[in-house]
């Protein structure tokens, strides 16, 4: 079978077997498609037309052109050969290639480092970019805040709606699924209730375009912002702070350290995160540590 045709087909699949809800189903198959994609344009480099004809030495070498070549980290070269792994299963269950080429390759040795913790002063430099005066600016101010109120996950912000937000009693409800697994009903700092209001009020029927759209927080098409499109706003700020090594979940880490430097206690920090398990959570006590230790 065709290359491209057989990931469509993959693909295909994958969907037809996620149910149709917000959560981490979905950024799973688009990161697959977006792998198998490079793969088939690789192997279509190396004259490589049908599946039947890739041999474990053209995985082996786009898995080493990745890391030397691309410069790809091992732990992105990891996360593409799990991709190749279920594709392959799908070929070999389908009777598409009679042997597995990837079978028997491993993972890359990866280093676990701590996560990137952004300094006080520079979470305090991404809301001071923000210009609170206009609709985009708005909205931002209260993604930002939110995130760093709550902890929450990039994937549960943007899968909000106007009703999980609770004014009232200062609350917001992070929707289970994923692996967040439950509901989980998070309290809200003064400051971060406040831009929320603010941007309800001020700033979201301005963005919207459809009577009766559910979404907290939406693009300028008055849709639901999506992942992809949030991580884009926030590297712009990280941008013009001066700040490199921002990743996703960077103000996510951010919070448990301040709720551990304000006395919280691990195990709920581990409820208002939405960690399984509590070995999760320990991290941060390393990574308080090792801040303590750097500002030593």
């Amino acid at each position: 079978m065709m290359l491209q045709e057989a990931v469509e087909n993959y693909i295909a699949s994958l969907s037809a077997r996620a149910p149709e809800h917000r959560g981490n189903n979905r950024n799973t198959i688009l990161a697959y498609r977006n792998d198998l994609g490079q793969l088939c344009s690789y192997l279509s480099g190396e004259n490589i037309q049908d599946w039947a004809q890739v041999t474990r030495e053209h995985i082996s070498d786009y898995l080493v052109k990745m890391s030397e070549a691309y410069s790809y980290r091992p732990t992105t070269v990891a996360r593409k050969l799990a991709a190749f792994k279920s594709f392959f299963r799908f070929l070999r269950g389908s009777d598409i290639i009679e042997v597995d080429p990837v079978e028997k390759l491993t993972s890359p040795r990866i280093q676990k480092d701590l996560p990137q913790v952004l300094s006080a002063e520079q979470v305090s430099s991404l809301f001071h970019l923000v210009d609170g005066e206009t609709v985009g600016g708005q909205r931002d101010l209260a993604m930002l805040r939110l995130l760093y109120s709550t902890g929450m996950r990039a994937s549960e912000l943007v899968s909000l709606n106007v009703d999980d937000f609770d004014p009232t009693n200062s609350v917001i409800v992070c929707p289970g699924g994923g692996s967040a697994r439950r509901e989980r009903v998070l309290p809200l700092s003064a400051i971060a209730r406040e831009a929320l209001c603010q941007y309800l009020e001020r700033s979201r029927p301005r963005l919207l375009r459809r009577e009766g759209e559910p979404a907290l927080f939406l693009n300028h098409h008055g849709e639901r912002l999506t992942r992809q499109g949030f991580w884009l706003i926030i590297k712009g700020y990280a941008r013009q702070a001066g700040i490199t090594d921002i990743t996703p979940h960077s103000l996510r880490h951010s919070f448990a350290i301040l709720m551990l430097k304000e006395g919280m206690e691990l195990r709920s920090i581990k409820e208002l995160l939405g960690h399984a398990h509590i070995s999760t959570t320990q991290m941060y006590c390393q990574m308080a540590l090792a801040e303590t230790s750097r500002q030593g």
